[in-house]
C-alpha cells in the first residue's frame, strides 16, 4: 500500500501522502456505528459467516462428489452419507446451510425495506445486496441439480423451459442452455461448474461490492434519526461514550455481532443435528427418471415466492410477471419517491404497504407449496396480482407521504 513511486515534486508527494491516510482510514477499523440499532444490524455478519459454512462444507463434499450422471445420486446418497466418515454431517451442514442462509437473506431484506436503508445515498448498498441476492440465488439453483434426483431434474426441466420466452418458442435457447434437448451429461457438467466456481466467485465479488458500498453513507439507524457522526465520534474519543451517540466497530459493534452470531449458531446447528430433513426434500432421495414425472413439480421454499406468480397465470403473462417479480425489488430506491428516511411505522400509508407486502409474500410461498387446484389456484392468482398491485401503487402511496 505504501509502496508509491518516487514523487517528482511537493505537491506530488503530499497527494500521495493524502492517499495513503484516505486508504487506511477506509481499512481501518475506526468505523461509527448508531449506537441505537438492534440485534437486526447483525444479519450481515450472519450472512458472512453462513457463507464461510457452505464453502467449507462443499469443499468437502466436492472431495467425494461424482459430477456424472449415473454416479451423482450414489455418491451424494450412498458415497457421503453412508460410506464416508462424517460425510453424512458436511452434507447436512451444506443443505441445512442452504436454506438458512435465505432466510437470514430475507430477514436482512425485509429489515432493509422497513427502515429505509436503501434512501439517501444508501442506493448502491440496496442494490449491491439485490445483485448478491440474485447470484446467491443461482448458486442455489445450481446447487439443487447436483444431487440428480428427481425433483432436481424435474425442476431443473421446468426452470430452464422459461428460456423459451412464451410463445416465442426460443426452443434453441433452452437446447443451447441445457447442452441437449432434455437434462443430461452436459446439463448436469455445466451447472457443475457454475456451483463450484463461476457463481462462487461472483458471490465473493458481490460481497465485496455490498462491504465497499457500507463505506460510502454512515449507516442508518432504527429511529431514522440524523447524527452528527463527527460531532459525535469526537465525543465516543474524548472517553463520553454514553454521551455519545454512536460506537466504534470495533470492538463495541462487534461484540454485538459476535453475541448475535452465537445464538444464530446454536440455532443452525440444532437443525443439523436434529431437524435437518426440513432441507432435504423426500421426492429428491429418488433418483432421477426422465420417464417418471413427480406429481407435483416445485423449487425449493426460497423461490416459491417468484413461481408462484409464474404458475396462475396463462403462458406469456406467467412469463411477464416473472420477469416483473424479478426486476421489480432492485429498482426500491427509485419507486420510494418519499424523501423521509425512518421506520415505517412512522410513514403512514407506507406502514400499510410494508406489512401487506409481508404477508403477501408469506402466502405466495405458502401457495407455491401446494398443488395448483381448486381454491389453492384462486388463492395464488390473487396473491400474484396484489403483489404487483402493490409494487405499481408504491410511486403513488410514498409521493404523496408528508415529509417529517
Amino acid at each position: 500500500m505504501a509502496n508509491f513511486a518516487k514523487a517528482n515534486s511537493v505537491e506530488e508527494w503530499l497527494d500521495q501522502r493524502l492517499a495513503i491516510r484516505t486508504i487506511r482510514r477506509v481499512m481501518s477499523t475506526e468505523y461509527w456505528i448508531p449506537k441505537n440499532v438492534n440485534f437486526l444490524w447483525a444479519m450481515g455478519m450472519i450472512l458472512m459467516v453462513t457463507f464461510k459454512l457452505l464453502l467449507v462444507s462443499g469443499i468437502f463434499l466436492l472431495m467425494y462428489y461424482q459430477p456424472n450422471v449415473d454416479t451423482a445420486f450414489d455418491s451424494v446418497n450412498y458415497t457421503i452419507m453412508q460410506d464416508v466418515a462424517y460425510g453424512w454431517l458436511w452434507r447436512h451442514v451444506h443443505a441445512v446451510g442452504a436454506s438458512v442462509v435465505f432466510l437470514i437473506i430475507y430477514i436482512h431484506m425485509f429489515t432493509g425495506i422497513y427502515y429505509g436503508s436503501y434512501k439517501k445515498g444508501r442506493e448502491l448498498i440496496w442494490i449491491s445486496g439485490m445483485i448478491l441476492f440474485i447470484t446467491f440465488s443461482g448458486l442455489a439453483f445450481s446447487g439443487y441439480m447436483l444431487p440428480w434426483g428427481q425433483m432436481s431434474y424435474w425442476a431443473g426441466m421446468v426452470i430452464t423451459n422459461l428460456f423459451s420466452a412464451g410463445s416465442l418458442e426460443l426452443h434453441g435457447i433452452v437446447e443451447w442452455v441445457r447442452g441437449d434437448y432434455v437434462p443430461g451429461q452436459a446439463f448436469l457438467d455445466r451447472f457443475f461448474m457454475q456451483h463450484v466456481l463461476l457463481l462462487p466467485l461472483g458471490v465473493l465479488g458481490a460481497i465485496g461490492l455490498h462491504f465497499a458500498a457500507l463505506r460510502l453513507p454512515h449507516v442508518n439507524n432504527q429511529d431514522g434519526e440524523e447524527i452528527n457522526f463527527e460531532e459525535e465520534a469526537a465525543k465516543y474519543k474524548a472517553g463520553k461514550k454514553k454521551e455519545s451517540k454512536v460506537m466504534a466497530f470495533g470492538n463495541d459493534f462487534l461484540s454485538k455481532d459476535i453475541f448475535v452470531l452465537s445464538v444464530f449458531l446454536i440455532f443452525f446447528f440444532y437443525l443439523v443435528f436434529w431437524h435437518y430433513g426440513f432441507a432435504l426434500d423426500p421426492v429428491n432421495l429418488d433418483p432421477a427418471d426422465g420417464l417418471k414425472t413427480p406429481a407435483h413439480i416445485y423449487p425449493e421454499w426460497y423461490f416459491l415466492w417468484s413461481y408462484e406468480i409464474l404458475r396462475p397465470f396463462p403462458k406469456d403473462p406467467g412469463l411477464i410477471a416473472f420477469a416483473f417479480s424479478q426486476v421489480i425489488l432492485l429498482l426500491l430506491p427509485f419507486l420510494d419517491r418519499s424523501p423521509n428516511v425512518a421506520p415505517a411505522n412512522r410513514r403512514g400509508p407506507f406502514a400499510i404497504w410494508f406489512w401487506v407486502f409481508l404477508v403477501d409474500m408469506i402466502v405466495l410461498t405458502a401457495m407455491g407449496k401446494l398443488p395448483p387446484e381448486g381454491i389453492f389456484n384462486t388463492i395464488g392468482l390473487v396473491a400474484a396480482i396484489v403483489f404487483i398491485l402493490l409494487w405499481v401503487a408504491l410511486p403513488f402511496i410514498t409521493k404523496l407521504e408528508k415529509r417529517l
